[in-house]
């Protein structure tokens, strides 16, 4: 969706970054009750799960999911578009009541303190390279640097291989950032979630492609919340999430983003 903890400035910080990031400024899971509106974080882009596209409209299957997740079970929402690290700190500090951003569920992140959903997407990882690049596999890497967005799946990923391999390993706070450092020669290749590295590299037209044989197992998507006393919200989700992949919602938004 293993982040680094953030610095204690950074989470003081969130009560002013909430009400500047497009959000309505709604206090969180304090008040109950009829009428509550949730307060739910995400990443700043993560395509094809949240991103802004060509209009600068917010769009992506994370928000759509939700959307229509939230509109079946009659529920009210504020989305905070924080970036990842902020909206796991956001969470962990009171400020928002969950957060959606391609998080995967992991025994890891659920002893950390991580609350999930069901799963309502699965993913895996894998290695990108430029187009012109010689590297057919981890066995090429010996010296080389690869990039990784910070407490990700994917980091862990490159992390476990990295002295099997020989690589060093450079962190990135997004993703859009780690491919333009491979498309420029600042690293060797990059590990990223494989549906976000197919996406942009496509959207994107970036000269790089996805090597073959270099993915993990996959692993679900889940909405998350930090505080059991939000319980009720992580209910309302799985309903939900069940009855749109019933109707045939869920399928629907899938098809719109992956075709």
């Amino acid at each position: 969706m293993m982040k680094k903890v953030l610095s204690l400035i950074t989470v003081a910080a969130l009560t002013l970054s909430l009400t500047a990031c497009g959000g309505k400024g709604k206090s969180p899971a304090s008040s109950s009750g009829e009428g509550k509106t949730w307060v739910i974080a995400t990443d700043t882009a993560f395509k094809p799960f949240e991103y802004r596209d060509d209009n600068d409209e917010f769009v992506g299957i994370d928000m759509d999911i939700l959307a229509a997740i939230a509109e079946d079970q009659g529920f009210k929402y504020d989305l905070q578009i924080l970036g990842w690290d902020a909206s796991i700190a956001a969470c962990q500090a009171g400020q928002a009541d969950g957060m959606i951003a391609g998080a995967s569920i992991t025994d890891e992140r659920k002893q950390s303190g991580w609350i999930f959903s069901d799963g309502y997407y699965d993913a895996n990882q894998c290695m990108a390279v430029s187009l012109d690049s010689g590297i057919t596999g981890f066995g090429d890497l010996q010296g080389k640097s690869v990039a990784v967005k910070t407490g990700t799946m994917s980091a862990e990923y490159a992390e476990s291989l990295s002295s099997q391999y020989g690589f060093t390993v450079t962190y990135f706070e997004d993703s859009p950032t780690m491919y333009q450092a491979v498309v420029g020669g600042q690293v060797a290749g990059v590990f990223d979630d494989t549906p976000i590295m197919a996406a942009n590299i496509k959207d994107g037209n970036l000269p790089m492609k996805l090597l073959p044989e270099t993915g993990n197992d996959p692993a679900s998507y889940g909405f998350a919340i930090f505080n059991k006393d939000n319980q009720e919200l992580v209910d309302m989700f799985n309903a939900g999430l069940k009855n749109i992949k019933a109707n045939g919602k869920y399928d629907e938004i899938l098809k719109k983003y992956l075709g």
